[in-house]
């Protein structure tokens, strides 16, 4: 039977499981997508074909069908691989040291993922060197960062699934340029060990996907049960009914930035929720809410300033000039600044914990708008650093269009630890909206 490109990981892996295909089969497809396509679109750091059609021979030997058998997955090359290098796009790293599988990485293999390559990032996952990669919809436009490569790598159709980091905005943002769904899980959730550290209190390992469906399998993979939700998230990913549906809005500080593409993706889907019945509500939130962007930069920029201090000491001549400068002054940040921002965000942690909990879920935008023209920069995090500050899990709804028909995403977030429920909440949305249309 044939195989499209553009299949999610749900659709494969049910096949997979029934025999209908296998994990050679579906490896070769990405393999001849990659060979077609990552001349242009440069989503790709590390690919070997020969490794991963024997890999996927091994899969195909394994008797037990495991939670993810057979699917080929990208790993966003600041995550640790023990049969691939590891080269952050730092020039200190150009002959990486043999490392051990990320935690994150063991857990997808234990399940029966086959581990295809590693995708172009931003220098260090940070502010350096931004990658090669084109967005796949116009390739002279930023993917957005630092994920670059594995929001490409899905969007282009070369794996369902790709793993990224963010620290600020380096999944949603992505995610939104790129057309693709995406999950920034709530802070802690999946263990970032083997994963390089940028800010540690705001690094969070991610997921890029095809549809809602396969975030919340991939969840079930890399976060344990909890007595809140023992069972896996993926069985009631389509069963929340849009007409019941309770949604905040939050347009946040940043919102007289957002761009036509933006607005007009925000008033559509409110639109479109309304429509269909279900109860949209305007947030109203503290004043000390405001500071939220600027805690973030101060956290940020503080702890990069420790995390990259060791390559700093080691060849600073080999760190882009942005990142040795965030080193060098921190951001220009003081104790007292950084005791303040820690401050502030445990305060508003629990107050928006307090407030999302009494909704299905929140709206917000995920952009100030479509990706813009050029390579040289990723985009502007505006919408996305206050949530990573807050720990909260975020999901990129990849459904709207900009004029010049360049996609743009908004999130879904929610309280701390409702990660299922927001994957779930975010499917019902864009189900109200393709009803409403």
């Amino acid at each position: 039977m044939a195989i499209s490109q553009s299949c999610d990981a749900t659709t494969l892996l049910r096949r997979l499981r029934a025999g209908e295909l296998t994990a050679q089969a579906v490896a070769r497809l990405s393999l001849d997508q990659i060979a077609a396509r990552d001349r242009a679109v440069g989503a790709w750091a590390f690919v070997d074909p020969a490794s991963a059609i024997a890999a996927a021979q091994a899969i195909d030997g394994v008797p037990d069908k495991r939670a993810l058998h057979g699917l080929p997955i990208g790993i966003k090359d600041v995550i640790a691989t023990a049969d691939m290098p590891t080269r952050y796009n730092c020039a200190l790293y150009a002959d990486p040291p043999a490392m051990a599988d990320a935690a994150c990485v063991a857990l997808l293999r234990q399940a029966g993922a086959l581990i295809l390559g590693k995708t172009e990032t931003v220098e260090l996952a940070a502010i350096g060197h931004v990658a090669r990669t084109g967005n796949p919809h116009a390739l002279d436009h930023t993917p957005g960062g630092s994920s670059s490569g594995s929001a490409a790598a899905v969007a282009d159709g070369h794996v369902p699934i790709a793993l990224g980091t963010q620290t600020g905005g380096s999944i949603i943002r992505p995610a939104s340029f790129c057309g693709v769904w995406a999950l920034k899980p709530t802070w802690g959730l999946v263990s970032t060990e083997g994963a390089k550290p940028f800010a540690p209190s705001l690094d969070t390992i991610g997921w890029f996907s095809r549809s809602a469906a396969d975030l919340a399998l991939v969840l079930d993979v890399l976060a344990p049960p909890t007595p809140s939700s023992p069972v896996p998230p993926a069985g009631p990913v389509a069963a929340m009914d849009p007409v019941t549906l309770n949604i905040a809005v939050w347009r946040t500080a940043g919102w007289p930035r957002a761009e036509r593409a933006t607005v007009d993706a925000m008033a559509n889907t409110i639109a479109a929720l309304q429509r269909v019945g279900a109860r949209v509500t305007e947030l109203a939130l503290p004043a000390h809410f405001d500071g939220l962007a600027q805690a973030h930069r101060t956290v940020m920029m503080a702890e990069g300033q420790r995390s990259f201090l060791a390559e700093y000491r080691r060849d600073a001549s080999k760190l882009h000039p942005r990142i040795a400068m965030m080193v060098e002054q921190g951001g220009g940040f003081g104790s007292a600044d950084l005791r303040a921002a820690y401050d502030l965000a445990a305060q508003a942690r629990a107050t928006f914990d307090a407030v999302a909990s009494g909704y299905d879920a929140v709206l917000a935008p995920s952009t100030i708008a479509e990706a813009p023209h050029g390579l040289a920069e990723t985009g502007d995090l505006l919408f996305n650093g206050l949530f990573t500050l807050l720990h909260v899990p975020c999901v990129n709804m990849p459904f709207h269009r900009a004029s010049n028909g360049l996609p743009v995403g908004l999130t879904l977030t929610g309280p701390r630890f409702a990660d299922a429920r927001v994957i779930a909440a975010a499917s019902a949305v864009v189900r109200a909206c393709d009803a409403a249309a």
